[in-house]
């Protein structure tokens, strides 16, 4: 079943990932794919394997919106995922003492930023149709507090109540564009690659890192696609301002186990 025929989907950061997953499933739901990323080379090699079109684009640049506006000036489906965890050049101070004001101001600038200029794009992409489904990519950690990561989790909460906010102005202004979040936990992605290693207690390191949820493993990068695609499809016509946890069951209470 192809739930996204003759839909134009946009989806951002997309090279590799949460993204790329969410791009393979769109085109195997018979959509027709922009990926979007900042790394031009990297884009584009993933969109030749994958056999979509691709877009260069900095979500933190209005012009880069503009650009990508002229280039695709409609579309049915936009995905926010592009995002930074703030710790891709090292290991540098992210906790509410000790992180520096331009740290902060760079991981919102990728990932808030970033996300209310894509919202800003689908609104006019999407409203001359009237319809349309928009989904932003937050995190578990936009939900609770994070002490090591406090512009991170700041970033999603803040993704997490703006996707409200488009949703009830869409629906205010009488379109049937919808916009949800989705909230991400331990994705097994290559995000967390410099924390597993490739050596002999690799396992041991990824089993400790997911020891607090009840399912007791990572997600996969594809579990993510598949609650995307449902949400950009017609089947989730009257889902709008939700927000969807893909956690293991994380968030549900206590951490627990078969007996």
């Amino acid at each position: 079943m192809q739930r996204l025929k003759n839909k134009t989907c946009v989806v951002t950061g997309a090279a590799r990932g949460i993204g790329r997953a969410i791009a393979a499933r769109f085109l195997s739901e018979g959509a027709t794919v922009i990926l979007t990323d900042l790394d031009a080379e990297r884009g584009r090699s993933a969109a030749d394997e994958l056999g979509c079109s691709f877009e260069p684009l900095d979500v933190r640049e209005e012009a880069d919106w503009a650009r990508l506006a002229a280039s695709v000036p409609a579309a049915d489906v936009v995905v926010n995922n592009a995002g930074i965890t703030g710790f891709e050049a090292g290991m540098v101070p992210h906790d509410p003492e000790h992180a520096t004001l331009e740290d902060w101001r760079a991981v919102h600038r990728t990932n808030l930023d970033g996300t209310f200029l894509g919202c800003r794009y689908a609104i006019a992409a999407m409203k001359q149709a009237g319809t349309g489904s928009i989904i932003n990519i937050a995190s578990r950690s936009g939900m609770v507090g994070i002490p090591g990561a406090a512009a991170y989790a700041s970033s999603k909460a803040a993704i997490r109540n703006h996707s409200k906010t488009v949703a009830l102005y869409c629906a205010q202004q009488g379109w049937k564009i919808r916009c949800n979040s989705i909230h991400p936990a331990a994705i097994l992605t290559p995000m967390w690659e410099p924390m597993l290693g490739d050596g002999p207690d690799r396992e041991a390191r990824m089993q400790a890192l997911v020891a607090d949820t009840p399912l007791r493993r990572f997600g996969l990068p594809e579990e993510v696609a598949a609650i995307a695609a449902m949400l950009a499809s017609d089947e989730a016509a009257y889902i709008t301002g939700a927000e969807l946890q893909v956690d293991g069951g994380l968030l549900a209470g206590s951490a627990a186990a078969p007996g």
